[in-house]
């Protein structure tokens, strides 16, 4: 017998379940970084850890984004061959009208960071739209769907390789995940494809991420396969590495692995690899026809009881730091930032650069001051600025130089690790670089009293912004000799856990 799904309800379900995943974590991701919290062994690891949970609890509280980069829309959509659709538009259509519906919700605004021409103009689409979507036509009356909203910190670190059948996807996968860097905001997953062809190996990793967490369960009752056991050997592995949570050491940097696999052609061995960051979002969800779907939110009593404390942290005046002050910071010291800070991400740096090449006047005035890589989502209510957590650093690596020689700034705040050519810069500019946790952007945005476009407005989320903060919590990553936390931490962690005797999960 035919299932009906109706239009209205293909797109409140789509729109609702983006709702849904933009302040909402997976309950499974919960409990597994509750138990990453409880094991953590590294005081810095743990404290972002807690900043993460915390956010987390405050999303579901407040129903705002978990992540202020409310990511590309990923849809996975199973429909079964006895439905019939009544839709006055075609399917992918449908369902990008519940994207622009679910990202434009004024109670909830969602950052829209799609942009069109991608090679050349770039402008952005306003609404998030159009997703990425994957079809699958199955047995059935229903149709089943998967949504994601993949953000651009993760999704940029993806990994592909055309093996030789030969070699080893596991030196392959030890080799990889340190060139990663802390951008992906671990701890998270690693999603695996192998076989298939290129864009199948890809496709296989996407889709392995949107499985539940059961690695303390594989654990458990050990491995089935001989794919569970490359799931166990690479668990085991990439956290051996020490990389830990947001790159700063530690003993977790990946809560599970997800591998799926599909045949593959005789001389190749396509290996895809894609990691969910701290900010895992995707919901399923089935359509039959008796109108749109309910997803069921988690409990609050799920939420682990998390408190962070400040009493560690040295308090900043930013409106009157000197020099002498940021020379005495040392790697890995935790900060309470008060007074302005300027925002500027890829577009605004570029721009700057181009009027600095110009020998144009900048229009905000840089000097002694900190400039924040963020771009925040819209308030609601009584908001000052929507979620505000930092961006992924290296990506304004090339403009570092020209900014601190032109400027006189004193000094950036964003997540994870800076390249070497940044670093070289703020080490001859006496300059400092400041580390937010990635994962935490409304737990950060409490910490902004005021906040006004003050330049680039045309260019909407990547505009500058003058914010004013009271305690807005950073640590330092790279100190104005050169020092970078990112560089040194997981090393020592790396030793320290190679000397932790191993236990047999699998036993007992």
């Amino acid at each position: 017998m035919s299932t009906v799904i109706k239009q209205a309800d293909l797109i409140t379900s789509i729109k609702d379940a983006l709702q849904f995943i933009s302040y909402y974590h997976p309950q499974d991701f919960i409990q597994a970084m509750s138990r990453a919290y409880d094991r953590e062994e590294n005081p810095a690891a743990k404290d972002a850890i807690a900043q993460i949970l915390i956010n987390s609890r405050m999303c579901a509280e407040g129903h705002r984004p978990i992540c202020q980069d409310t990511g590309i829309v990923n849809v996975f959509i199973e429909v079964g061959m006895d439905v019939k659709f009544d839709l006055s538009m075609d399917l992918d259509s449908a369902i990008n009208e519940g994207v622009r519906q679910g990202y434009l919700e004024n109670t909830n605004i969602l950052r829209a960071s799609v942009l069109a021409d991608p090679a050349f103009s770039r402008k952005n689409t306003k609404d998030n739209t159009p997703a990425v979507i994957y079809h699958k036509l199955v047995p059935g009356n229903k149709v089943e769907i998967t949504v994601s909203a993949k953000g651009g910190g993760s999704e940029n670190k993806s990994k592909l390789a055309m093996l030789n059948p030969s070699d080893s996807i596991v030196d392959w996968v030890l080799k990889t995940v340190p060139t990663m860097g802390a951008g992906w905001c671990p701890p998270g997953m690693l999603g695996i494809g192998i076989g298939g062809t290129a864009e199948k190996a890809m496709i296989l990793a996407k889709e392995s991420l949107m499985d539940p967490i059961d690695m303390d369960e594989l654990l458990r009752r050990g491995p089935q396969s001989q794919l569970e056991e490359m799931r166990i050997e690479l668990f085991e592995k990439v956290n051996a590495l020490g990389i830990g949570a947001q790159g700063l050491g530690g003993l977790t940097t990946v809560l599970d692995i997800k591998i799926k696999d599909y045949p593959c052609h005789a001389a190749s061995k396509p290996v895809g690899m894609i990691p969910n960051c701290a900010a895992t979002r995707h919901a399923h969800f089935v359509l039959d026809g008796s109108g749109p779907a309910h997803i069921q939110a988690p409990k609050l009593d799920d939420y682990p009881e998390v408190t962070w404390s400040a009493s560690n942290s040295k308090r900043v005046n930013l409106d009157t730091i000197t020099q002498e002050e940021m020379n005495a910071w040392q790697p890995g010291d935790t900060l309470l930032l008060s007074g302005t800070i300027y925002t500027g991400r890829d577009a605004a740096h570029k721009r700057m650069v181009d009027m600095i090449d110009k020998g144009e006047p900048l229009p905000v005035d840089l000097k002694g001051k900190f400039i924040y890589y963020v771009g925040p989502v819209d308030p609601v209510r009584e908001e000052v600025v929507g979620p505000a957590g930092p961006t992924t650093a290296t990506r304004m690596d090339k403009f570092t130089r020209k900014v601190l020689e032109h400027t006189g700034l004193f000094g950036m705040i964003g997540k994870a690790e800076r390249g070497q050519t940044a670093i070289d810069a703020i080490k001859d500019h006496k300059a400092t670089y400041l580390m937010a946790v990635g994962g935490s952007a409304y737990l950060v945005s409490k910490a902004i009293r005021e906040a006004e476009v003050v330049a680039f407005e045309d260019l909407g989320m990547e505009a500058i912004y003058k914010f004013v903060v009271e305690d807005m919590p950073v640590s330092v990553a790279v100190d104005v000799n050169g020092t970078s936390v990112h560089a040194i931490a997981p090393k020592i962690w790396q030793g320290k856990i190679g000397k932790i005797p191993v236990v047999d999960a699998t036993q007992g």
